[in-house]
């Protein structure tokens, strides 16, 4: 382990009580990040979004590509989602300058003249790169002032196990920086408190757990598993089937939890993903699939009323983080918490020294707590 991920291990809990940093975001840049959800836009209309405190403008051409801009014209900076969009450029509603959709570069400028030597092929609105998956629009946010890579990592994209699935997608806004909200998500020990259902977890139901954890590229996984006795989803699931239910849960860099749920023929499969907005805001975007014979109408009640619990949460914590107090991580609970600051540092040290990154796990390791 390098000294720069042992000291992040160590510094950890205090970089907790400091939420949002004045010099340092704490933004993992040169990642892809979803936007909105493509049914956001709509036709010809301009949609508008933030990204790591990044203001951006999304639309689709006319021949179906999304594409992402910033949302400021270079001239004067007035947001260009207030201009004209013909499907294939970006009219500024301003002095009306024309940036092509799928670049950024400026195509037009209306007030120069024959006299002018402006190379206006030299003007950008800046642009970033633009996928669609799993029915959202993602972003490749490249750090300011940096050339995006030769080849770009693949967008992610939620993993089915058949042609014929339901799917649905939920999101709720936490007024957090974006490390409380990936710690939260990936916490083992708060359903009981939290998430107190008939559908789910009491306090009556506790009981000391043994989860086996691997180290994956950029992340950890729990190894797949038999999930909680004390979760009356999963009980459903194996009297379906008479079969063992499986699951996998992984933590990626930078910001996805993924888990898969599977019992013989029956799956389910759904990402978590916590979009930084701003230091001070980010959103919970999920997104879940199934063969499972369940109507979404029924998964998406339960699946709000989870959300709802999480966001009241982590309202409720930011009300006490205002103060900044000191807090602690404690282990095995705050264990993949700990992880994840360590992650997070050493990708940031692997890029600055160009070395490879080093992982915090040396390998497998049983983590135990009470849930």
């Amino acid at each position: 382990m390098s000294e720069a991920v042992r000291a992040a291990l160590e510094s950890s809990v205090e970089g907790l009580a400091e939420s949002a940093p004045k010099a340092d975001t704490g933004f993992l840049w040169d990642f892809w990040y979803p936007a909105m959800r493509s049914e956001e836009i709509h036709g010809k209309d301009l949609a508008k979004a933030m990204l790591l405190e990044v203001p951006l403008v999304i639309g689709r051409t006319s021949e179906g590509k999304a594409f992402a801009m910033r949302d400021a014209c270079p001239h004067r900076g007035i947001p260009l989602s207030y201009g004209h969009f013909d499907g294939n450029s970006v009219q500024c509603s301003y002095h009306g300058w024309e940036f092509d959709a799928c670049s950024g570069k400026c195509t037009l400028i209306p007030s120069l003249t024959s006299h002018d030597r402006l190379k206006i092929e030299r003007i950008s609105a800046g642009h970033y790169p633009c996928e669609e998956r799993d029915g959202y629009v993602w972003v490749y946010m490249n750090a300011p002032g940096t050339r995006l890579p030769e080849k770009l990592p693949a967008v992610p994209e939620l993993e089915k196990f058949g042609e014929k699935y339901k799917m649905t997608r939920l999101e709720c806004e936490l007024p957090s920086h974006i490390d409380h909200g990936i710690i939260g998500l990936m916490d083992p020990a708060h359903g009981p408190f939290v998430h107190q259902s008939w559908f789910w977890r009491s306090k009556a139901s506790i009981h000391e757990k043994a989860k086996q954890f691997e180290p994956i590229p950029y992340g950890f996984r729990m190894s797949p598993h038999k999930p909680s006795a004390n979760s009356a989803p999963y009980k459903l699931l194996a009297k379906m089937t008479g079969e063992t239910v499986t699951t996998t849960i992984d933590f990626v860099l930078p910001n996805i939890r993924t888990e898969t749920d599977r019992s013989g023929k029956l799956w389910f499969s759904s990402r978590a993903t916590v979009t930084p907005v701003k230091r001070d805001l980010c959103r919970i975007d999920f997104v879940a699939a199934w063969n499972l014979p369940v109507p979404v109408s029924i998964f998406r009640i339960f699946a709000k009323l989870f959300l709802r619990q999480d966001q009241e949460t982590m309202i409720q914590q930011a009300e006490g983080l205002k103060h900044n107090p000191k807090l602690m991580l404690i282990d095995d609970a705050d264990r993949p918490a700990k992880w994840y600051f360590a992650l997070k540092q050493g990708l940031l040290e692997s890029r600055r020294s160009g070395l490879p990154m080093v992982h915090p796990m040396d390998g497998p390791v049983t983590l135990r707590w009470r849930s």
